[in-house]
């Protein structure tokens, strides 16, 4: 076993296995929470982490006796006459964008090195990462409106001419959009400077050439609909939020669309758990617990370089651990309605997963908007400073650049208790209203009250113990 384990991807992938089987099965109360970076507030989180899980499992007996039509009503929504914008519309705003972009791609080339003083960084990581993917969340699909790609598409081939010279096969789905998504994640996680502008102005740039180039030869809506992860990834978490308004205008309780939408296929169904397994680690691997485990003291952390190859084996495993243990909890499931209910679960596993899997996607917005928080508080300002002097020439556009960034509301016990008590009400109500509407999609599935009761036994296990797992991750010290 020793030896076994002298291998650092699979040592790594045991010790995160065992670690989250912990969780699942009950770790002690953490007495620190950490908020920026290791800066560390002392508090008695422990409580709150058990409060949270109790008040999962208080939402869960309550849907579990909740009659069908109420829970049917919970999830209606309201329909409001409008006229879907045109076409050109459409095409003036991705336009917009794409300049946008551009100028940030410029910005990154030739504009400050300080990643805090340049405004491509902050534009991506703390305007489209951080906000836009929460308004999206939040508001609806609002990358529909920003894609850069539709618009240069659209102005460069005539209407007759946007199908491509190639056809992508159907039979793969949105699998190329997976594998564009782990990449994504990959980077962010792993590499070494990614918030870099020069590096980040490069791998921006040969993203979008490279989307590009696919739309052209094999059809613009086919290759965003199959391959290109960003535009996936937003459509999948705006199906979170409380409007949908790209065909008709429909205004509901956050996640309807989750719950009253169709079967994802199964490469959509894998991304909507990516998107949960890439926040999760990318809070995972900055623990003091996770540094300590690969051999990195989390007070002398030697920089993104010395950990490429665990961050990377790290991520794969901790994706393929979740993906799997979602996939045993639906075959759990079916395996229970076989046994006390004589006609059995007809659907097969396959298609239990794709159906649940979309529920996590509440529980991904609330712990990106947890994790983000403390972030977005300082670099928000940050992104205000700088683009009152975008180029750090000495400009004072609009009197922006007379904004001083702070971080002082961290030394203070009230605001870091504010932070915290955020953060908490992020993560829990997030896996509430996964908890919601996963009974919907289980009435949906299962057609019987008392099968949907039975067949979710194991995903309510499943949802308790990612509730304390999330809330453990934002409790323990945390380093760099």
């Amino acid at each position: 076993m020793i030896v076994f384990l002298k291998s650092p991807a699979i040592a790594i992938g045991v010790r995160t296995a065992l670690a989250f089987s912990l969780v699942i099965l009950g770790a002690g109360p953490s007495l620190a929470h950490t908020s920026e970076q290791a800066f560390v507030l002392l508090m008695p989180t422990g409580l709150y982490v058990t409060a949270g899980c109790l008040a999962v499992m208080a939402s869960i007996l309550t849907v579990s006796v909740m009659p069908r039509t109420v829970i049917e009503r919970f999830f209606r929504t309201v329909s409001v006459r409008w006229r879907p914008p045109r076409e050109a519309l459409w095409t003036a705003t991705s336009l917009a964008s794409f300049c946008v972009l551009c100028a940030a791609i410029y910005m990154g080339f030739n504009g400050p090195r300080d990643p805090l003083t340049n405004l491509l960084t902050l534009g991506i990581w703390t305007g489209w990462w951080i906000i836009l993917f929460a308004l999206c969340g939040l508001l609806g699909n609002l990358w529909t409106a920003l894609n850069p790609w539709l618009g240069p598409y659209r102005l460069l081939l005539r209407p007759t001419e946007r199908n491509g010279w190639f056809r992508l096969p159907e039979r793969i789905g949105s699998m190329p959009a997976v594998l564009m998504a782990l990449a994504f994640f990959g980077f962010m996680v792993a590499d070494p400077a990614p918030s870099d502008p020069g590096r980040l102005a490069t791998v921006i740039g040969l993203y979008w050439v490279f989307h590009f180039l696919g739309m052209i030869l094999f059809g613009g809506e086919a290759w965003l609909r199959q391959c290109e992860a960003i535009t996936q990834i937003f459509a999948l978490i705006s199906r979170t939020g409380l409007v949908q308004w790209l065909q008709e205008l429909k205004i509901g309780l956050p996640g309807w669309q989750i719950a009253r939408g169709s079967v994802e296929g199964t490469g959509l169904s894998l991304l909507a758990l990516l998107i949960l397994a890439g926040g999760s680690f990318d809070g995972l691997k900055e623990t003091f617990w996770w540094l300590g485990n690969i051999g990195i003291n989390p007070l002398e952390f030697p920089g993104r370089t010395a950990v490429i190859g665990s961050s990377l084996a790290g991520f794969a495993v901790f994706a393929a651990i979740l993906t799997a243990g979602f996939l045993i909890t639906c075959w759990s499931g079916k395996a229970l309605l076989n046994r006390f209910f004589r006609e059995g679960m007809q659907s097969d596993t396959a298609s239990i997963f794709r159906a649940f899997a979309p529920a996590v996607l509440p529980i991904a917005l609330g712990y990106h908007m947890s994790h983000f928080l403390t972030s977005f508080l300082i670099d928000g300002q940050y992104v205000l400073a700088v683009l009152g002097d975008p180029f750090a020439r000495g400009a004072n556009y609009f009197g922006l650049a007379e904004i001083r960034v702070t971080t002082g509301f961290l030394s203070y016990s009230k605001s870091a208790q504010a932070i915290w008590l955020t953060q908490f009400a992020f993560v829990v109500t997030g896996h509430v209203l996964s908890v919601l509407v996963s009974h919907r999609i289980a009435l949906r599935l299962f057609g019987d009250t008392h099968k949907a009761l039975i067949g979710q036994i194991p995903l309510a296990f499943f949802m308790v113990a990612y509730t304390w797992f999330g809330l453990w991750l934002l409790a323990v010290p945390r380093s760099a």
